[in-house]
């Protein structure tokens, strides 16, 4: 099913929104931590996980005062710090534990901020539940769409990411059969413009310069190596219900324009703005509502001139690879993630160049059977095995 479907004024959100922040130590849980700040009479902060990240996960519990909380990492279990979590705050430990937030009777709303394979199963069972479910966590569309979208109700996913919550917002009352193409924008990334030559030689220092964003390493790696950007189009594929060569590139260094839609006559709605996560974050936890702005607006009448450009694929082909497993479809883009996964991390440890990052994907894209995807158990047992093979592909390469 598409979210394409939901219109303005179909959506009753109870107020003030119970909400379950998952991966709130994160980029993006962190400023949804501000947007909740901001909108205190709006947004209730019920619950709360992190991965490792116990200490920042104590501190914000004990701010808004949340009464369950879950740590994936289970290795973590006897940190001191856990001793002072608010009175009568229920701790779970391990992932099934971030899993069972997203069904709590007292939570309205799961912000899915977790990065990574590692947030599909909480995302399902948030949408399984009837939960309204704001999405950063692209991987699980990516790998996952073929069991997620089937149970996703109008108006029930709300896009976090900034370039899928401008489409969302641009089809809101539009009808599909009049949607043409989806414009995907881009920044291009630190490294726009360099050639293969020049791409050898950058270090994972300057990958994680990003020109514009504040994001975690592994999505400002991702972003650098133009995956990201990959990732988007597969999950603007399954959002909206478009073929994947449906969904065109387009590089806007100054990321202002954050996507766009053509219409079958030819015209073509943008969504603009500041360059702020908090912004589609927010809109996610308001819809259909709009509240006050969580950042300084933009002043258009002293704003430089917007330009555009095409994504170099030839260049950046981790792009081209992403393309190749959404139109294959099935298990591959599960492959193609879990090795990206692998890759990203190695890249960022020094362990294998910017380029092998492609080579790798490559390597173990090649390497998988692609199947129809029919159960979460067979997308892990895929994603273990590209693990596998990605690693060993590190190993060829740092021979």
């Amino acid at each position: 099913m598409s979210i394409f479907e939901d219109t303005a004024g179909k959506v009753a959100r109870r107020r003030p929104l119970r909400v379950a922040v998952l991966g709130c130590s994160g980029s993006i849980g962190m400023q949804t931590l501000d947007v909740c700040r901001q909108h205190a009479d709006k947004v209730q902060v019920v619950a709360l996980s992190v991965h490792s990240s116990t200490e920042k996960l104590v501190g914000v519990a004990r701010e808004f005062g949340v009464r369950h909380v879950a740590v994936s990492d289970a290795s973590h279990a006897q940190d001191p710090v856990l001793q002072e979590l608010p009175a009568g705050c229920e701790l779970g430990m391990g992932p099934q534990a971030v899993s069972d937030l997203a069904v709590l009777d007292d939570v309205d709303c799961v912000v899915s901020a977790v990065v990574g394979f590692a947030g599909m199963r909480a995302g399902l069972a948030a949408v399984t539940a009837g939960k309204v479910l704001a999405y950063a966590n692209k991987e699980s569309i990516v790998v996952g769409g073929d069991l997620l979208m089937p149970q996703v109700a109008p108006g029930q996913l709300i896009p976090v990411d900034s370039e899928h919550s401008a489409i969302y917002q641009c089809l809101v009352g539009e009808r599909h059969a009049d949607l043409r193409r989806i414009w995907l924008t881009c920044s291009g990334g630190p490294f726009y413009g360099r050639t293969r030559e020049q791409l050898s030689k950058v270090s994972a220092a300057d990958a994680l310069a990003h020109p514009t964003w504040n994001m975690g390493a592994k999505i400002t790696i991702d972003s650098a190596t133009l995956m990201n950007k990959g990732l988007e189009v597969l999950e603007a594929h399954h959002l909206f219900e478009v073929g994947v060569d449906d969904v065109r590139v387009l590089v806007q260094r100054q990321s202002r324009i954050h996507s766009m839609v053509e219409f079958s006559d030819g015209s073509v709605k943008a969504q603009l703005g500041p360059s702020d996560m908090r912004i589609p974050i927010q809109y996610a936890l308001s819809y259909p509502e709009r509240w006050e702005a969580p950042c300084m607006p933009v002043d258009w009448c002293f704003e430089p001139a917007l330009t555009f450009g095409e994504a170099d694929e030839s260049a950046f082909g981790c792009l081209a690879l992403a393309r190749q497993a959404g139109r294959a479809g099935g298990t591959l883009p599960c492959a193609m993630n879990a090795a990206n996964e692998v890759a990203n991390a190695a890249f960022r440890k020094g362990a294998c160049g910017f380029l092998d990052v492609e080579r790798i994907v490559s390597f173990v894209m090649d390497k998988t059977r692609v199947e129809r995807v029919d159960s979460l158990k067979q997308l892990e047992e895929c994603d273990a095995q590209a693990r596998a093979w990605a690693r060993d592909a590190i190993r060829e390469v740092t021979r």
